[in-house]
């Protein structure tokens, strides 16, 4: 990403607080990183954006994080009408049955054992990527799964803000196009 100032950075930077809290909970739905984010406007960049993001994700709580998570549907089933999760889970639309049903009964033993959906940052991984992932992450302890999700989240969280400060004409239109 650029470290310069860009169009859609500096309309987020001057949209309302409501405005912006909408946009960046579309990003991520921890109340507590969308404060944070919003707290520290205006950026003179989007690098500093996303410092920030960084920043406000590793003071999040283990209830923020759970907050997070629930924004987040699991892998291989992208919320119906969600053009983000649908992007972002691409690598899943191409898979087999098999791989799916398969993908299917590996969120559900991690959801039984970590007590929340399976996240990762899915974005340009194939399906046998993310089914590989799911089997080697079950044998975590929940300590460990806490922080390679911190890690995840945050990946997920800088693609997002990228694409907001980027793409979106204004942050309302950004949190629109997120969910149609």
């Amino acid at each position: 990403m650029s470290s310069n100032p860009t169009p859609g950075l500096a309309r987020f930077n001057a949209a309302a607080d409501r405005t912006a809290r909408a946009a960046l909970r579309e990003a991520c739905a921890s109340e507590a990183w969308g404060s944070r984010l919003l707290d520290r406007r205006p950026y003179p960049s989007t690098d500093a954006l996303f410092a920030a993001s960084d920043a406000a994700m590793a003071e999040l709580t283990a209830a923020d994080l759970a907050e997070a998570m629930a924004g987040h549907p699991p892998i291989g089933r992208p919320t119906p009408g969600d053009a983000t999760s649908s992007r972002e889970q691409r690598g899943m639309s191409a898979a087999g049955d098999d791989l799916k049903a398969e993908m299917l009964e590996l969120n559900l033993a991690y959801q039984e054992k970590f007590g929340h959906v399976f996240l990762i940052c899915a974005t340009g991984r194939t399906g046998e990527q993310l089914r590989d992932a799911a089997r080697n992450r079950l044998d975590n302890t929940p300590e460990q799964e806490r922080e390679i999700v911190r890690t995840e989240l945050g990946k997920i969280n800088r693609i997002r803000l990228g694409r907001l400060v980027e793409d979106a004409a204004d942050p309302a239109d950004a949190a629109e196009g997120a969910r149609p």
